[in-house]
């Protein structure tokens, strides 16, 4: 059961308060930008390979974020043509720590008893699945992304472990990041909070996107014209 200080969803950057860097820590080139379009901070990190630089929560690594929320959330963009990477450390209910990254750097999908690596493609997809086709550098015309992660799905159905919570996230280049978030609940990106009413979403457990989390849509168009919205 979440905690009454994640529910019903934990702003990840504001409650650790990137910005200040006492919680967290960088590595190589990190810049906090102001993105006109997204109407915020977002964070670019970037570097000659993935490893050089990086922004790191919680600051240690013998620290642990400890947010027992059910999905991860991650509002990123990849920057075009360059490698990048991303890793987050779970721990099990059993306090073994997994990590599960994520790059456009792995050719395939592998997975030993305390490491998961998924390819990630970037380009146009169909939304709500895991993205078909060649990992490589972005395209030039990459879009903003909100990645949803099932920590306890992916864990049971690659290693037959019962998620515990998240302990810490390492991004590194070569990415803008808007935010991080975890919840119970399934954000739905582009449903208004009466559209939401109105389809009794809260029923299955979806729920419109918070509206700090959320990418802003500019009057008459669609949000999933603008954005990708992938599902793991």
């Amino acid at each position: 059961v979440l905690a009454a200080w994640q529910r019903p969803y934990l702003n990840i950057f504001k409650h650790f308060r990137v910005e200040e860097w006492k919680r967290s820590a960088k590595e190589g080139d990190v810049a906090a930008l102001t993105d006109t379009r997204l109407k915020g901070t977002i964070y670019r990190i970037r570097g000659s390979n993935p490893a050089s630089s990086y922004l790191q929560l919680p600051r240690a690594g013998t620290q642990s974020l400890g947010l027992t929320g059910r999905y991860l959330y991650l509002l990123f963009r990849p920057l075009p043509r360059k490698p990048f990477l991303v890793h987050l450390d779970v721990t099990t209910e059993d306090n073994q720590v997994v990590r599960i990254s994520f790059s456009n750097l792995f050719k395939e999908f592998k997975s030993t008893a305390t490491w998961l690596q998924f390819p990630f493609v970037c380009g146009a997809a169909n939304v709500g699945t895991a993205r078909r086709g060649v990992p490589g550098a972005a395209p030039t015309d990459v879009r903003w992304t909100c990645l949803v992660l099932d920590l306890p799905s992916i864990l049971g159905l690659y290693l037959n472990r019962r998620y515990g919570h998240l302990r810490g996230v390492k991004l590194c280049s070569n990415l803008l990041v808007k935010n991080l978030c975890t919840s119970d609940l399934l954000f739905e990106p582009g449903v208004t909070f009466s559209e939401a009413r109105l389809s009794d979403l809260s029923s299955r457990g979806v729920a419109p996107m918070p509206r700090e989390l959320a990418f802003p849509v500019p009057k008459g168009e669609k949000w999933h014209n603008l954005y990708d919205y992938i599902r793991y």
